[in-house]
């Protein structure tokens, strides 16, 4: 056996999926956040979408491989969030093409461009947020896998989500514009979110995984 096809086996093929699917919604998730949606009354970023499914698969990759693992698959994902906001600035700093079409040449700016203080916010908000949802996903776990797997999931993102949302806007905003009613409609669409979908989705991941895994 040659050491790539070591390597190959011994990579559950369910982690080897989740990394991906994982690295793609860690990027399109700045992009998703600059439309703002309407959720009933609520007006929330798009950009939640993708970091709720962050929440999903790091708290599936907990319960399918173990904590550690899903803290690597947080820690890796700084890579292609980073390498994302370096491309985009080098983008926005190359000169458009004078054939392009115009309204695109002023709307690409607009849809990829974010402050320094915007891409440090999630950064931040990134990180602690993820790490804090697979330590209190893992943590209420105990010794029993599959053990209150819907109730962990809902605890988990709940909370990691609140200080994803606290983190995020203070970061980006405080001093700029009124930040309560804007963190308080993140915090109710997150919550109920992660209440409604976060667990089922989590659950459906762990059942594709242990399918792949098989």
């Amino acid at each position: 056996m040659t050491a790539e096809t070591a390597t190959a086996a011994n990579v559950p093929r369910s982690l080897f999926v989740t990394a991906i699917f994982y690295g793609g919604m860690v990027c399109i998730a700045g992009v998703l956040g600059v439309k703002q949606v309407a959720l009933g009354p609520l007006a929330v970023e798009a950009g939640i979408f993708a970091f709720l499914l962050l929440v999903v698969m790091s708290s599936a990759t907990a319960e399918l491989h173990g904590r550690k693992a899903a803290d690597r698959l947080v820690l890796i994902g700084f890579l292609p969030l980073i390498a994302s906001m370096a491309l985009i600035q080098i983008v926005l700093r190359l000169p458009a093409d004078p054939g392009m079409y115009p309204p695109a040449v002023e709307a690409f700016p607009i849809v990829v461009g974010q402050s320094g203080r915007m891409m440090l916010a999630g950064l931040i908000s990134y990180g602690t947020s993820q790490f804090l949802n697979v330590t209190i996903f893992s943590a209420l776990r105990g010794s029993d896998a599959g053990r209150l797997l819907w109730v962990r999931a809902a605890v988990a993102s709940v909370l990691s989500q609140i200080i994803d949302t606290l983190l995020f806007i203070s970061i980006s905003f405080y001093g700029e514009r009124p930040i309560v009613d804007l963190m308080i409609g993140q915090m109710i669409a997150k919550v109920t979110l992660s209440i409604l979908l976060v667990p089922l989705l989590i659950q459906l991941f762990v059942s594709v995984g242990r399918r792949l895994d098989a």
